[in-house]
Parts: C-alpha cells; structure tokens; sequence
C-alpha cells in the first residue's frame, strides 16, 4: 500500500471560471494535476458530494436530490471514508451541516456554524491538532469551506428567487457579490495551504482541492442560484490534485467528479473491496502519468423547483456531456436540448431541430445511463 495522508479541501459553490482567472489558483495550478473539465453529477452539494465519496452516481446509490441523504445505500456502496479507516486512517470531517457527505466511517464528524465560525482559524486548529488526534496515523481529513454558499444564501437565496427579474437584471452586481466571495475563498486556501506546510504534512499527503458545483451569475432566466439546470456554469468545476511524486499537468480532458475517489484507491494501491457493488467511476492515474484514456460521457441531473419554494423529490432535469457536446433533457415539461459547446460553450443555441444524429446519440447514452 502507498500510504499517504488524504487532506479534501472542498470550495463549495466555486466557479471555474473564477479559478481561471485567479493569479493564486494559477500558482496552484503550477503545482498540481489540474482537471479543468471536470463535470460533477449534481448542480448541489448533497447529490454531488454523495457521488464523489461513493465514486457512483446518485441514480445507483440513492441520493440524487436535496432529499436524499438517508437513502444512500450503505450496505451496498463503500466511501471513500471507509476504505480508509479500515485500512488504519484516522479520518475526521469539518461539514456545513449533517446531511452534505456520508457520515459513516468517521472517527470524529464535526458540524461548524457557518454564520459565525471563522473556518480559516477553525480548520487551522484542526491541522495543528491532526497528528495528535490520529496517533501519528495516516489521516483522512474533509474539510468543507462553505464561505461562499453562505454568502449567496443571506444575499440571494433569501432575497430572491428563481424568476425575480431583479436579479437577472442586475449582471454587474451579482458579478460583484460573487467576485468579493471568491475572494474571501482565495484568502482562505491560502492559509490552510500555508499552515498544511508548516505542520510538514504537505511531502506526506494527497491533497485535493475542488469545488462541488458552480453559481449562476444570471445566465439563465430561471436558475439564480444553482440546482436548478444543467448548464456548464453549475456543473463545470475545478480540481487540482496536489502529489509530491506525481507531475505537475493540466489535464483539459473531460473527466468527472465519480472518478475522483477510484483514483484516490489506485494511488494508495487500495482495491474495490468485493463485498460492495461495482465503482462508477475509473481511476486517472493514467492520464496523471501522461497516458491517454478514452474519454466517458458525464452525466448529471438535478430537480428543478420551478415556481415551487422547495425542490423536488426526485429530478427532473438530465443532462449527458462529451467535450463536444451537451444534451439536456426536461423531464417536467419534456423539452430537449442539444448544444455544440465547443462553438457555444455559453449554450445559447439550441440545435436539438438541427442535428438529430448527435441528439439520437446522446438521447440513447442517457437512457443506456439510466438503465443500466
């Protein structure tokens, strides 16, 4: 076994595009594997961090909705958490609230207040405390900055709504908000990233930093959040795998947020234990040494509230994706979509009329997704 401490730093609500543009994720960047197509199965945090603990999408473990969180099927699906504590990790968790990722496997599973904690010192001390706590294991740490959320929750969320036409036409400002709370993010890592270093666990980790889903700016009359399409602004994020002994590369591949926990197993040459159904996901240990691998399609889905204060049940939106093109499908209404997001990557037209062999395609590897 590679053992090596395994340190996920989630920026919930993180923007891609923010990423790109920033000079300190630039020097991350530098640094890392850096996955700048990654697709996360659920414009939310419980459907998505479901996914990538399990490695599965939410259609094959249960939770695929906000609402979903106790129908996980633990007996059938292994975390992530649990393939480490029963290999000897300690593993501990710092979440926003109870439901956002499974909670077994965990030696200690802490739930901070996100309007009153300040998460930089909090999580700091968390560090400083890690080695003391584990014994000197090898440790498994989560941890959940939720700076961001909660800044679009007490400014929008629960000041607007889906259809408010103040938000949608106010593009600059909603900009502004998100830029100052991304900020607020940058600040953030930066100090967790200096203080990893100066407990010298930074040679002896996997380390991890990703976001879970993007936040719409206004983009699409009807989503002035997230959760509610599957457009790329919510459902394209980033993820920057920082390993000593692996090459520092961008990977512009399109990869998604399930093969996340399989390439962790593989780097820490952990096997699928056979007790538990199949991985969704596949390892990316291959394009992190340099090798190709066909790409796989990315599915994601999220149920659309539309008037409705609360979202539904179950989901009612679908979307498959290559790095070519997306298809989207709405169940609520049964209106399809189909866009060529490398000539539009801002999908503002709909070719589903246009090219029907591409949309048989994708239509076909949908419901070969959700069937199988």
């Amino acid at each position: 076994m590679n053992k090596k401490n395994v340190i996920i730093i989630l920026i919930d609500g993180g923007r891609l595009d923010y990423a790109l543009n920033s000079e300190k994720f630039s020097k991350l960047k530098s640094e890392s594997i850096f996955l700048s197509q990654s697709i996360t199965y659920g414009p939310h945090t419980i459907a998505s961090m479901h996914a990538v603990f399990s490695g599965t999408y939410g259609i094959k473990t249960g939770t695929n909705s906000y609402w979903s969180t106790f129908k996980f099927k633990k007996n059938k699906y292994k975390t992530l958490t649990e393939y480490l504590h029963d290999n000897d990790y300690y593993t501990e968790a710092d979440v926003i609230n109870q439901l956002v990722i499974p909670k077994q496997g965990f030696d200690e599973f802490n739930v901070h207040d996100e309007d009153n904690d300040n998460l930089t010192e909090r999580h700091k001390k968390i560090l400083q405390s890690i080695n003391d706590k584990s014994n000197q294991r090898k440790f498994f740490l989560y941890l959940h900055y939720s700076g961001i959320h909660t800044g679009i929750k007490k400014e929008v969320l629960n000041v607007y709504h889906n259809h408010s036409k103040e938000f949608f036409n106010n593009i600059d400002q909603n900009k502004n908000r998100y830029k100052d709370l991304f900020l607020d993010a940058e600040k953030y890592l930066d100090s967790i990233l200096d203080e990893i270093k100066k407990q010298k666990i930074d040679n002896e980790s996997l380390i991890l930093i990703m976001s879970d889903h993007g936040v719409s700016q206004g983009e699409k009359f009807g989503e002035h959040a997230y959760g509610a399409f599957c457009y790329d602004y919510t459902l394209r994020t980033f993820a920057y795998f920082l390993v000593k002994d692996l090459p520092s590369i961008e990977i512009k591949q399109q990869t998604r947020t399930i093969d996340f926990m399989p390439t962790i197993l593989d780097y820490l040459d952990l096997e699928h234990d056979k007790n538990y159904n199949k991985i969704g996901g596949r390892s990316l240990i291959p394009l992190f040494n340099g090798s190709s691998m066909e790409e796989e399609i990315a599915f994601s889905e999220t149920g659309n509230p539309l008037y409705e204060k609360k979202p539904p049940k179950e989901p009612n939106t679908r979307s498959v994706r290559t790095s070519k093109w997306k298809y989207i499908k709405n169940i609520y209404d049964e209106s399809e979509e189909l866009y060529d997001i490398i000539n539009d990557p801002n999908e503002e037209k709909n070719i589903i009329d246009i090219d029907s062999k591409v949309s048989n395609e994708l239509r076909y590897k949908m419901n070969e997704i959700l069937n199988s």
